[in-house]
């Protein structure tokens, strides 16, 4: 059916399929960080295996986001976008299942293929849907107020659901959310494919997963394994080569799933490594708040939960509010106010002890909420500021997998230093463990309001100006 005879209900329908994608997505990302615990307790996992259980989904998301966009374009968006579904709530079945770490590892990893079917997807179908400029925009309004709710929900839900039933239970709720979604997405959703269909880059992609999958193993492993192990080193140079490689293969390339092109925009290298870096102390602050939380200070799953609301609501208050600051004076206030929110809350978070007040705890993350809740639009504006049309979707894409691969840095990376400290127990050494990992977050900070004048200034402009012309004319 073509896009121009949907009614409005339809087009609301298909926005709320979409959302509702997005929105299982989300809450399971959240609520994973919540359960670590519980996991460690019933499975018997090690730190490492825990960071595996967070980075296997965000390492194989990052690598495939893509490569799923493009497949969408290529055999339809529609069955892509189901198949993510499905594939997603068999993950999630597995996920239910697990016996021990390492399968639960793996049943992420399947939960991740299908994850990275269903947000560049869905934004393809809501754009293709919603062809009117006002109302695309009030949809993607609405989609981006749906990562907000679920910042703000999914704690407070994935805690009660341990806390009730079990960590298990976080998987279970998937389940008739996935379905319900894959027989609305046939009925209501319309099947479109892209007018011209980029070339596939199986060598690219290829090198992109190794790449990311070997940095993040020496880093995590890293303290285990020894952090001069041929293992170890092995795994930093062959990510070094797969580096190199992916650089000269691309160059070659008419169509390259990643146009080094892109990187000599000084507005859109700073937007990737903005993202990288923010997204890096978000995952990495999760990750360690939630273990501190429920082993250090001996709160609930659902009492950790709550903990966590001053940092998300102020990201779903502020997302909006960075978006209108962004259309009407660009994206230099709301980076650098990102970067002193996260600052600050790193800076609170340097003194953390056993016995810290939760009123101290609660400001340090309304402050890194503040902050966090600042970078999304700063970060998409900075990434998109000067790229042609016909190569903006790519420039998004490349965003979007820069965010997910901070993720995974920062549950490689954070963690890491922290355990690396560790002495004596979690519940006695965890806190003063972590005072190097808040350094690290703050020293993100810093670069995130570097970055703020470095992406926005004239030099930078004139630079993605330059790009745009090249990629214009290619």
């Amino acid at each position: 059916m073509s896009d121009a005879v949907l009614s409005l209900g339809r087009r609301r329908a298909v926005l709320a399929i979409c959302c509702m994608s997005l929105f299982i997505v989300a809450i399971d990302s959240t609520a994973v960080n919540l359960a670590l615990p519980s996991i460690n307790r019933e499975l018997g996992a090690s730190g490492s295996q825990l960071q595996w259980v967070v980075d296997a989904y965000t390492l194989i998301l990052a690598s495939l986001l893509m490569l799923s966009g493009s497949m969408g374009d290529r055999l339809g968006r529609r069955r892509v976008f189901r198949t993510g579904l499905l594939l997603f709530g068999l993950g999630s079945i597995c996920c239910s299942l697990a016996p021990d770490p390492g399968f639960l590892i793996g049943a992420r990893s399947l939960q991740a293929i299908g994850g990275s079917m269903l947000n560049p997807v869905a934004m393809s179908i809501i754009t293709n849907t919603f062809r009117d400029p006002r109302e695309r925009a009030q949809a993607i309004g609405m989609w981006g107020g749906v990562i907000g709710l679920s910042m703000a929900l999914g704690p407070v839900i994935g805690g009660a659901l341990v806390e009730g039933v079990g960590w298990r239970a976080i998987f279970w709720l998937n389940v008739p959310v996935v379905l319900a979604a894959v027989i609305l997405a046939g009925r209501y959703v319309p099947e479109s494919r892209a007018e011209q269909v980029r070339r596939l880059d199986p060598v690219a992609q290829l090198l992109v997963v190794v790449m990311l999958v070997s940095v993040t193993f020496a880093i995590i492993e890293g303290e285990s394994l020894g952090w001069t192990s041929v293992a170890v080193l092995g795994c930093f140079a062959v990510s070094v080569v797969a580096t190199a490689a992916l650089v000269g293969w691309e160059l070659r390339r008419d169509e390259p799933l990643l146009d080094p092109r892109f990187f000599r925009s000084i507005p859109f290298s700073g937007a990737v490594l903005a993202a990288v870096v923010g997204f890096c102390a978000m995952a990495g602050f999760l990750f360690l708040n939630t273990l501190y939380l429920q082993e250090v200070r001996g709160l609930s799953a659902l009492q950790a939960g709550l903990m966590t609301l001053p940092m998300a609501v102020p990201v779903a208050l502020f997302g909006p509010v960075s978006g209108r600051i962004v259309g009407d004076h660009g994206a230099r206030v709301p980076m650098a106010v990102a970067g002193l929110g996260i600052g600050l809350s790193a800076i609170l978070l340097l003194s953390l002890g056993n016995d810290t007040s939760l009123v101290y705890l609660g400001v340090a993350y309304m402050f890194f909420g503040i902050g966090f809740g600042m970078l999304n639009a700063p970060i998409t504006n900075a990434a998109m500021s000067g790229m042609p049309r016909a190569q903006a979707g790519v420039a998004a894409a490349i965003a979007s997998t820069s965010r997910q691969v901070g993720g995974s840095l920062g549950v490689a990376v954070l963690p890491a230093i922290a355990y690396g400290r560790l002495n004596g127990s979690m519940a006695h050494g965890f806190a003063g463990a972590t005072h190097p990992s808040w350094a690290v977050m703050a020293g993100c900070a810093a670069l995130l309001v570097v970055l703020a004048f470095v992406v926005t200034g004239g030099v930078a402009l004139r630079s993605g100006d330059r790009v745009a012309a090249e990629l214009g004319g290619s």
